[in-house]
């Protein structure tokens, strides 16, 4: 009986790491937003990812936390520069073209093609469900870019910017998986910002010069971005994937598209339309259909330890792999 508390503890802690994330990448949908009015896409990412790294590296050096070991690199720099790198950038161009909740809908589509990657790399299978939600998924996509259509090319060339952007996001994602086997979480996270932040330094021209013309609240905004969304929520969501698997962190980021259309109406007064709406609920439809399971099965894991572990715990995979696998 006592033995049971360990493993519950885990599941709670990398649930409520993973609820703070959320939170926070939420928000950041806003705030890059309201930032790239003042910076290019590549400045605004250079910004905040030297917020980060500058942030984490004072953080690395209190805790003396070292370099990571040579095994964990890989994985770093995939991450770094899919994830810090490609995918910040591309998402600030994206939401020059199409307004934060839209952007928010249509890269949840990631969790999908991150369930489809770790299938398929980290060996968690591709079950048909899978396949059949990421044809839903992808029509939503489309039903999303048709009804962007109307407002010219360069919203169509937001949403598939968006879309290339939850490519990048979940190839990040399933890279750093197996590098959190051998590193920290924090470790992880402050090398694939820095990767992430060298690749972006072509920008760095184009950085002094918007910073020297933007008004106070885009650099704050863009400090906000590489301290709170970059710094802490990555390194918490490092922290909960340490502690379970791909697919099941992808499940937790379903209510960032909820929460960033409340957010970006309160703060932007911006609400996609109807016909984009319906189009970023059929991808979340799709997600849900990859990510269900059959009655038998969910039965079974209900009579274990993680049943009642909240949203990172409902995801589908039972594999008792997070505990051999904690960082």
């Amino acid at each position: 009986m006592k033995s049971l508390p360990s493993p519950r503890r885990t599941e709670l802690l990398a649930a409520g790491a993973a609820t703070v994330t959320v939170l926070l990448w939420a928000s950041a949908f806003v705030s890059i937003r309201s930032a790239g009015e003042a910076y290019a896409p590549g400045a605004l990412a250079l910004g905040r990812l030297l917020a980060g790294v500058l942030v984490l590296g004072v953080i690395c050096l209190i805790r003396r936390e070292g370099l990571p070991p040579r095994a964990a690199w890989p994985g770093i720099v995939v991450s770094g520069l899919l994830w810090f790198g490609l995918y910040m950038v591309v998402l600030n161009w994206g939401e020059q073209k199409v307004d934060a909740g839209t952007a928010a809908l249509v890269v949840n589509v990631g969790p999908l093609i991150m369930a489809l990657l770790a299938g398929w790399l980290l060996k968690e299978g591709l079950p048909p469900r899978l396949l059949a939600g990421m044809a839903v998924s992808f029509a939503g996509a489309a039903v999303v870019g048709l009804s962007m259509s109307g407002e010219g090319s360069a919203s169509v060339l937001g949403v598939l910017l968006c879309l290339l952007a939850a490519v990048a996001y979940a190839g990040g994602v399933v890279a750093q998986k197996p590098a959190l086997r051998h590193g920290s979480a924090l470790q992880v996270t402050t090398f694939g910002c820095a990767i992430g932040a060298v690749a972006c330094l072509p920008f760095a021209g184009q950085l002094v010069s918007d910073a020297a013309d933007a008004p106070l609240s885009a650099t704050l905004n863009m400090v906000y971005l590489g301290v709170f969304p970059t710094a802490l929520a990555f390194t918490t969501w490092a922290f909960a994937l340490a502690r379970t698997t791909a697919g099941k962190m992808g499940a937790t980021t379903y209510a960032v598209p909820a929460l960033v259309v409340l957010m970006s109406w309160v703060a932007l007064d911006e609400v996609p339309g109807w016909i984009t709406l319906v189009g970023g609920l059929v991808c979340l439809a799709g997600v849900a259909v990859s990510r269900s399971r059959p009655r038998t099965a969910a039965a079974a894991e209900e009579v274990g330890p993680a049943a009642a572990a909240g949203p990172v715990a409902a995801a589908p995979e039972t594999s008792p792999e997070p505990q051999r696998e904690q960082a």
